[in-house]
Formats: structure tokens, C-alpha cells, sequence
């Protein structure tokens, strides 16, 4: 293969565990080389509970993803999720010592990395660290310091948490078990919120509601910045199980119910509509009226958007958010469930599809709701190379005064320009070995 950079997304989820492997085409879009899925069953609600069978999946789906893209994956971008998240406001400060110079990334990058030492509960990670508005010397409300001048440089931060015994059993099942090494771990909702949302939508302000198999995860940004996020511990299992105790069938039955006949809203069916469910051996069919499942599923999906609606109340922008509620996640695809969404929170309310990113790919399934998460790890980890790429590039800028530019100056040009090369190089070499074809 040639030396393009080549970026796999994991996504360690409830109901399956999925390999996504991506490449940029020329229109900047992913190329989707090679999908691998396996189910899950060694995780419940986000977090591993059985390293082996978790492993096994994980296998199952590298192995997959590596025989459609024909490559050897040695890193991955994995997500995280769970009710074990918690995020929580934080204030922080630096005092420049260079005050004659406006404020520069690097000051900003002090300050950032400064709170990855915020003291945490015990059994806590910091996970992530997101500014939100600064402050210069007591001037409140800036979005971007850089360039700026002043001596204290403040901001609040949005701190995201995890459980330490969480991270750790999925590097267990990751890392030791499977020779992976991960180059990035990410809140699942950070990454479908790159796949389905718009710039214009972060801007002017819009929920995430990512429905998944265990939990429901809620990211809300405001002018371009992620301002609260929450895990909800209900999702499409539950109406599963649901639907198997109200309908006394079996829980394979109930899945395949809900996702072939389910509708999120019961006024949006049909009284005379009927499905027959196959008996246990020697048993006559039942007959399951499609209104009666839509009652069981719309009760559900009823208490999961309230418990959205009020952690947008609890975030504080509940009045602000023009872009309303986007809804991805295998969960999304219930007949009627943006119409139920904006019946009962009053926002404009759409399905989110990752396939605003995604260029022609082979694996074209890859756009459905459904991988919404995957796809936005495979683009947060170019996001992530790319900043990489961007700060290996600064090393090139040497600043000498004006009166004295010489020779030595163009020399010392020459050597970071180099350098930079030669680090350029290495990270291409790193993400694609043409030599035995390695990621």
C-alpha cells in the first residue's frame, strides 16, 4: 500500500464490539478500507465484566477489519463510555512570565495540560480536559486568548472523569491480551459528535443523544464548544428486555421484533396490524399486536427522553440551542423516534448519519446510525495525528529579531525545516509500514 495515513477506530460496545479501518481520500473525506463486528457479550452498560469473552470479540473484529483492508493493526482508537463518566466544572489559572509578548499557544497549552493535576475522587481519571470561555486579566468572556496580551490567563474547564478500574480492564483486554496499543481513548460521545454533527450545528448549539445498547450518552455544545455531557443508564437493551417480559417471548425474538416492527410512537400505528412469533417446540405461534409493541417501546423511549431533557435543563442552555437534538445510535432507527424526541422536549429533532465525512468505501453499512461512534473514532484519531503533525511543526519557526537575520539564521532555518521533515516522515512511516505492512 502507499503511504497514506491510516487510522482504526474500536468501539467496545454493549451489544457489539466493531473495527473500523480509515483512510483520507483526496476531497479530505475517510475511506472506509475494512469493517470487522463481533457481538459483545463480555460488556454490560460500557463497561468489561468479562475480559476473556470481551478479548475473544475484540479478535474476532480486528481480525476481520484486517483481512478486508489488508493490513496488520498494531494501534487503535478506542472509546469509552458507561455510567462510571462524570464530568464537573473546574477554574484555573497560569501567570505569564514573557508579558511583553501577546499570549501563545503554548501558553494556552500550559494551562490545558495544568489540569490534567485537578485532584480527583479517589478511583477517578481524568479522561478529558475541555476549556470553555478565558480570562485575561479579569476580562471575562474571551474564546480565543491567543494573540491577546496580559499577565493571568484563566478559563473554566469541563473535566470528564472515569472509573480508574474501567480504563484498566479495557487496556487489560486491549493491550495485554490482544498486542494492541492505543493511541488515543476517547468518550464515545466526543467521537459520534465529530461523525453526525455539523459546525454549524456546534456553533449554534445542539444536543447529542447517541442511543446505544446500554447506555444513552448526551453531549450538548454551545458556540463551538462541548459544555456538559452525561451517560444515561437506559438504551436499546432495556426495551429488549421490555418487550420479551410484556410479550413472554424470548429475548432473540424481541430483538428481532423491535428492530424489524418497532415504532417509538403507538397513535403512529395500525389497530388491525398483527405479527406472528414462532412457539417453543410443540407451542402454536402468538400473535403480537404492532400497537401493543409500539405502547411497550414508546413507554420506554418516554422515560429515556426525560431523563435527556433534564440534563439539558441542568446544563443551562436549554433556551439556547437553535440546532436542537440529534439523535444517532442503533436506538435512533425506531420508527418515529425524532417525532417522539420533539413531541415531548419541543426541539427540532433528525436522525444523525456518519456519512457527511465519509467518502466512497467499501464497506458502505459503515453509514448507518448505528457506527456513528466507530466512524468518529477513526476521525478523532486524524484530528489527533494531525495536531501531532501541526506541534512537530512549530519546532520550524525560529524567531530572531529582525536586525538579525544572517546566515546562521538561514542555517538554523534549514535544521528545524530538517527536523520536521524527518518527524513528518516518521509519523507517516508510523501509521503505514510499506515494508510488512504494519499499522
Amino acid at each position: 500500500m502507499s503511504k497514506d495515513k491510516i487510522v482504526v477506530g474500536l468501539d467496545i460496545g454493549t451489544t457489539k464490539i466493531c473495527a473500523l479501518v480509515g483512510r483520507k481520500d483526496e476531497f479530505d473525506k475517510i475511506e472506509i478500507l475494512g469493517m470487522g463486528k463481533a457481538e459483545s457479550l463480555g460488556v454490560v452498560r460500557g463497561v468489561v465484566n468479562n475480559i476473556d469473552k470481551t478479548v475473544e470479540a475484540i479478535r474476532i473484529a480486528i481480525d476481520e477489519a484486517e483481512r478486508q483492508a489488508n493490513i496488520n493493526i498494531r494501534k487503535v482508537n478506542v472509546g469509552i463510555a458507561g455510567q462510571h463518566i462524570q464530568s464537573f466544572t473546574q477554574h484555573g489559572g497560569i501567570i505569564r512570565k514573557n508579558t511583553d509578548q501577546e499570549i501563545t499557544l503554548e501558553d494556552v497549552e500550559r494551562l490545558n495540560n495544568d489540569m490534567y493535576g485537578t485532584v480527583t475522587p479517589p478511583g477517578k481519571e481524568i479522561l478529558h480536559v475541555m476549556p470553555q470561555d478565558y480570562t485575561i486579566d479579569n476580562e471575562m468572556g474571551i474564546e480565543e486568548p491567543i494573540g491577546m496580551s496580559g499577565v493571568r490567563l484563566e478559563a473554566d474547564f469541563n473535566i470528564i472523569t472515569a472509573d480508574t478500574f474501567a480504563i484498566r480492564n479495557m487496556k487489560r483486554c486491549v493491550v495485554d491480551h490482544c498486542q494492541l496499543e492505543i493511541d488515543n481513548l476517547i468518550l464515545e460521545p466526543i467521537a459520534s459528535s465529530m461523525s453526525v454533527l455539523t459546525q454549524e450545528e456546534k456553533e449554534a448549539g445542539v444536543v447529542l443523544v447517541d442511543i446505544g445498547g446500554g447506555t444513552t450518552d448526551v453531549a450538548i455544545f454551545y458556540r463551538n464548544i462541548i459544555r456538559h455531557t452525561a451517560v444515561i443508564p437506559y438504551a436499546g437493551n432495556i426495551i429488549t428486555s421490555d418487550i420479551k417480559e410484556a410479550c413472554k417471548i424470548m429475548e432473540t425474538q424481541a430483538e428481532k421484533l423491535k428492530t424489524k416492527f418497532g415504532k417509538a410512537m403507538a397513535s403512529e400505528t395500525s389497530e388491525n396490524e398483527f405479527v406472528s412469533v414462532p412457539g417453543l417446540k410443540g407451542r402454536p405461534a402468538k400473535e403480537i399486536k404492532v400497537s401493543f409493541l409500539a405502547t411497550v417501546i414508546e413507554a420506554r423511549m418516554q422515560e429515556i427522553i426525560q431523563l435527556v431533557h433534564n440534563e439539558i435543563i441542568k446544563s443551562g442552555y436549554v433556551n439556547k440551542l437553535v440546532g436542537g437534538i440529534v439523535i444517532t445510535g442503533g436506538g435512533s432507527q425506531l420508527v418515529s423516534a425524532p417525532n417522539l424526541f420533539q413531541s415531548l422536549t419541543g426541539m427540532d429533532s433528525r436522525i444523525g448519519h456518519p456519512n457527511e465525512y465519509l467518502g466512497k468505501s467499501k464497506v458502505e453499512i459503515a453509514k448507518s446510525p448505528m457506527y456513528a461512534t466507530t466512524v468518529g473514532l477513526v476521525l478523532a484519531g486524524f484530528k489527533a495525528l494531525d495536531e501531532r503533525l501541526d506541534k512537530y511543526s512549530r519546532i520550524s519557526q525560529v524567531h530572531l529579531p529582525h536586525n538579525e537575520k544572517s546566515t546562521k539564521q538561514v542555517e538554523g532555518q534549514n535544521f528545524f525545516g530538517k527536523l520536521t521533515s524527518s518527524l513528518k516522515k516518521f509519523l507517516m512511516d508510523e501509521t503505514t509500514d510499506e515494508k510488512n505492512g504494519k499499522y
